[in-house]
């Protein structure tokens, strides 16, 4: 007998079953197989087609029944509603740089590089030795690795001038992701409903992560050359504030890089009012045209909270980061961070210390620098020759990323649509502002798949500008 048998089978029981009543017993696989003149598997093969189907159910030793017919209604969850009460606050939707897009699309909207932009060799290499070391079976430290704690702080303290304690490795607790660590720090160092300044635009992810903390966020205006510190100054006493969260290395989504010169006016200003700067490092892996610098290097008194990830410049699945902070603020985040997942897979540490202790991670980095350089500059030549109505706020030192800046009055949320249905995916700048946003905008990401496409995008965004102009 063959599936044809079977599929006969089922079709005689299923009238059989629809004429009987709920509960009522199937003859017995023997009786089937003689009524049938089937073989006991091509019998099981039907009984295990209708049963999958819902329309009867085994009981073992017992014998084979009729599922009773079940109405599909509604579920009503109302009571949820009076068990969970009001939110604390409310939490800014999913950002569309996360969404899942057609492979065919150009896709200017996603915050990781392509696949061919990572170490790919490198970091299944890794995960394969982590995978049979003791990593793989052991717990690790809640503070993390050991020797990965020492490769962070000795990186951030290569960059330590002469007369500036560089960080110790007990003063870095290793993260799974800065996101995370974010949502630490707030809960940590600000405390629901206490004043959090935040640059404006900045990550959305920090946005996200202080209204999960229940902070009160008070936005800072940067520009292409960071915070202008009067209005820094001006922030933290009309607030109170005692945290001031910033990306002065190719911030996201500007690229904005600090000049030196206003990297020490705002640890200054940080210093001055007792104050914490969360100092997000995300791009250093990601600079171009110029090296990244952290502020934290030139601060030893504990007042720059410096965060450092390895999740973009690695792999995305190797989610491993940290934060190096020093004196009391450090021992409550590790007990935040305690509460929140105890320790970071010592799996994925190993592989991550792996790949960055690899001599081919330095010539990476070097090829990934000339690679970025090239796409940002294809897409900034494809945005001026065929988008001319779309203001390059600046072109990016490094990061993967430009802002630009769309004319007064554009509507944005038809842009974004009409340039998805024309194959092109953008994502709106306003989800980068803490507030109102200044302006219309758009973050176009060069890091991406597909870069031969960048003109053809580039071409379908001014023609969409154009319209939108006119209409």
């Amino acid at each position: 007998m063959n599936n044809d048998s079977s599929s006969k089978i089922v079709a005689h029981l299923k009238t059989w079953v629809a004429a009987a009543a709920p509960g009522a017993k199937l003859p017995s696989t023997r009786s089937l197989v003689a009524e049938y003149q089937a073989s006991p598997v091509t019998v099981q093969k039907a009984l295990q087609a209708l049963t999958s189907q819902g329309l009867i159910e085994s009981r073992p030793g017992v014998g084979t029944f009729v599922l009773a017919a079940r109405t599909a209604k509604p579920s009503d969850y109302g009571w949820q509603t009076a068990a969970l009460r009001s939110p604390l606050a409310a939490l800014p939707p999913a950002s569309s740089t996360m969404r899942d897009v057609p492979l065919d699309a150009i896709s200017f909207h996603s915050g990781y590089p392509a696949r061919e932009l990572l170490p790919e060799r490198l970091a299944r290499a890794a995960l394969t030795r982590a995978a049979r070391g003791e990593a793989a079976l052991s717990r690790p430290p809640a503070a993390g690795l050991p020797e990965l704690q020492s490769w962070f702080a000795h990186e951030l303290g290569a960059s330590t001038p002469a007369g500036t304690t560089p960080p110790n490795p007990s003063d870095v607790v290793v993260l799974p992701g800065s996101q995370s660590g974010l949502s630490s720090i707030f809960s940590a160092l600000v405390g629901r409903g206490q004043p959090l300044l935040l640059e404006s635009p900045t990550y959305w992810g920090a946005i996200l992560a202080a209204a999960q903390a229940g902070v009160h966020v008070v936005p800072v205006p940067s520009g292409p050359d960071g915070p202008d510190p009067a209005e820094l100054t001006r922030a933290f006493e009309e607030s109170g504030a005692r945290v001031f969260y910033a990306q002065p290395n190719y911030a996201n989504p500007t690229g904005a890089q600090w000049s030196a010169e206003r990297r020490d006016q705002v640890l200054d200003v940080v210093r001055a009012q007792g104050a914490f700067l969360v100092e997000d490092d995300w791009a250093h892996d990601f600079g171009i045209s110029s090296d990244p610098v952290p502020v934290a290097s030139r601060d030893d008194s504990g007042h720059v909270v410096y965060l450092r990830s390895l999740t973009k410049s690695v792999s995305p699945s190797i989610r491993v980061a940290a934060l190096i902070a020093r004196g009391p603020a450090r021992e409550r985040i590790l007990a935040d961070r305690a509460a929140e997942s105890m320790y970071v897979s010592g799996l994925l540490q190993a592989a991550a210390l792996d790949v960055v202790t690899q001599p081919g991670w330095q010539t990476h980095l070097r090829s990934l620098r000339h690679q970025l350089e090239s796409r940002r500059d294809l897409l900034v030549t494809s945005l001026r020759e065929h988008a001319p109505a779309a203001h390059l706020v600046q072109v990016p030192k490094g990061g993967l990323n430009v802002w630009v800046r769309l004319p007064d009055g554009t509507d944005l949320a038809r842009l974004t649509r009409e340039c998805e249905t024309a194959g092109v995916i953008i994502a709106g700048g306003n989800e980068w502002f803490p507030a109102e946003p200044a302006g219309p905008f758009i973050r176009l990401n060069y890091s991406g798949t597909n870069p031969g496409a960048f003109p053809e995008g580039a071409r379908i965004i001014g023609e969409v500008l154009k319209r939108n102009a006119s209409g």
